[in-house]
């Protein structure tokens, strides 16, 4: 059974992390997704939405494939039912992202051996803006030109 990373380890993947790509973003203001995409942004990490039925959500291109996003992807954040979370998984592995993390009320084992096995940091049901907040996670400075 999984067990998620120690606090200390999510701070650290916190920390280093610089791009978000959120799978099930939302241009919907009432959706969650939307609220902590924003949330995410302001801390400053660049998430890039992942959704097919969108094509810019907060000021950030749409992609509707985890494989089309141009660019390395540290952390895929999914908002998406736990049944459709293990081919994101093996998405995630494919791209080279480092961690797959399932939302607060998501939970896959088998998404969880996907992306373990393909060597990546797997957070299931937990919220990650909760979690950058909770852990107190400085925000992001943007790069230095």
């Amino acid at each position: 059974m999984h067990a998620n990373p120690s606090d200390d380890e999510l701070r650290a993947l916190l920390t280093d992390a610089q791009t978000i790509a959120m799978v099930g973003a939302s241009s919907d203001q009432a959706k969650p997704s939307h609220g902590i995409m924003r949330n995410l942004q302001k801390a400053g990490y660049r998430v890039i939405p992942v959704n097919p039925r969108e094509t810019e959500v907060l000021g950030e291109r749409a992609y509707a494939a985890l494989d089309a996003v141009p660019g390395p992807v540290d952390i895929v954040d999914v908002f998406r039912r736990a049944e459709d979370t293990p081919p994101i998984a093996d998405q995630a592995v494919a791209i080279g992202a480092r961690a797959l993390w399932l939302q607060s009320g998501i939970s896959s084992e088998e998404a969880a051996d996907r992306a373990t096995r393909g060597g990546l940091i797997v957070v299931m049901d937990a919220c990650i803006a909760a979690s950058h907040a909770r852990l107190r996670v400085p925000p992001r400075q943007p790069p230095v030109p």
